[in-house]
């Protein structure tokens, strides 16, 4: 079956770098453009980054644009998230996901695919 298995997250201090790993397996990787989303406690799951499944192509939300870099690497089947200058407002669970596409989507609907998230918290 499909599995996504999200890690690197961790406790930080505002200003530190993490960068989170999601190695996918049970689907043909290249097939699909990845996405990473987050989702805070009480809030709803919000877009983070997303890539093409060639990697020539990313995508990335107003709040982490010049911060995060989203990349990956088709022939280890992983994506990965470069987080760069945290802030406490990161804080949250962040999750990979796959989309059977072409394209990349901001869309939480858009995706089939979800790992089960990994705690990322900055403090300030």
């Amino acid at each position: 079956q499909v599995q996504l298995v999200e890690s690197g997250g961790g406790l930080v201090q505002a200003g530190d770098s993490l960068r989170l790993s999601c190695a996918a397996s049970g689907l043909t990787f290249s097939s699909y453009a990845t996405g990473w989303f987050r989702q805070a406690p009480g809030k709803e799951r919000e877009f983070v980054a997303a890539i093409k499944r060639s990697g020539g192509n990313t995508v990335y939300a107003d709040s982490v644009k010049g911060r995060f870099t989203i990349s990956r690497d088709n022939a280890k089947n992983t994506v990965y998230l470069q987080m760069n200058s945290l802030k406490p407002e990161d804080t949250a669970v962040y999750y990979c996901a796959a989309d059977y596409s072409a394209y990349v989507s901001a869309r939480v609907a858009a995706y089939e695919y979800w790992g089960q998230g990994t705690q990322v918290t900055v403090s300030s």
